[in-house]
């Protein structure tokens, strides 16, 4: 485990989480999670990426174990209206589907959305969509509806969205899927910015070409849903064998460095 940063943002200890019984997703998964760090979650499709990230996220609760974060422990019993508020301001959850995160008039209306109902002035609102939609070039796109946007515009929009609160924390999953490769070099831009600015960045994704342009550590998991590695990024895109055993290389794979 990579543990250069010294304060931990998230921490977690055994924790389990199944939809079912019969399909447990994560089981005694222990994490720690650190400020600033670029971490991309990598493993095969149904490994339990997207489960982990919205625990983090606060979406959902582990069932067993224990899970803080920001020096806090976080429990559904215990996630009241006022304590979401200030956990789910400090961290912005990107949907590999815009269109899940998407549900306003205009674009103009999704940007003000979260800023309302954190209780931001109309004054103050109206200057971060302007400030967010010119940061992300997307003045042009404020009165159109979201649902009529192009994938690309779609993507941009989610991400205005979540930037608007000014998160310390940018929960990403599977961030260039169905973007081409005009909007992917967008955001692979506005990611190194991020990062530079000092926001603690975390993918998830099974996309290795991506995994070293966004992260310094990969956190790997197996088909059985548990932590195959926990490596510097560079050092695990190397072994091929290590790879393969967790089915998300071929044979034809070769070490995109």
């Amino acid at each position: 485990m990579i543990t250069e940063q010294k304060n931990t943002l998230f921490k977690l200890d055994s924790i389990a989480f199944a939809y079912s019984e019969k399909e447990p997703v994560l089981n005694d998964l222990s994490l720690e999670i650190f400020e600033g760090e670029r971490i991309s979650i990598l493993g095969a499709n149904g490994c339990g990426k997207t489960t982990l990230l919205k625990i983090l996220s606060g979406l959902i609760f582990p069932q067993s174990g224990e899970f803080t974060a920001f020096g806090d422990k976080i429990e559904q019993k215990n996630f009241s209206d006022k304590f979401s508020k200030v956990y789910h301001r400090k961290i912005g959850f990107i949907f590999q589907d815009s269109d899940i995160q998407l549900f306003c008039s205009t674009v103009y209306e999704e940007l003000a959305f979260g800023p309302l109902q954190f209780g931001l002035s109309q004054e103050l609102v109206k200057q971060r969509i302007n400030e967010t939609a010119q940061m992300l070039d997307i003045e042009h796109l404020l009165e159109k509806t979201p649902y009529k946007l192009s994938s690309g515009e779609k993507k941009k929009v989610a991400i205005a969205s979540v930037l608007i609160l000014n998160p310390d924390v940018l929960i990403l999953d599977e961030p260039t899927s169905s973007l081409d490769p005009r909007s992917q070099s967008w955001l692979l831009r506005l990611l190194h910015t991020l990062g530079d600015a000092g926001k603690t960045l975390i993918f998830a994704t099974h996309n290795l070409n991506l995994v070293p342009e966004v992260s310094d550590r990969a956190v790997l998991f197996d088909e059985d849903h548990n932590i195959a590695a926990d490596m510097l990024v560079m050092e695990l895109l190397k072994d091929e064998e290590l790879l393969k055993r967790v089915n998300l290389v071929d044979d034809n794979y070769h070490a995109c460095l």
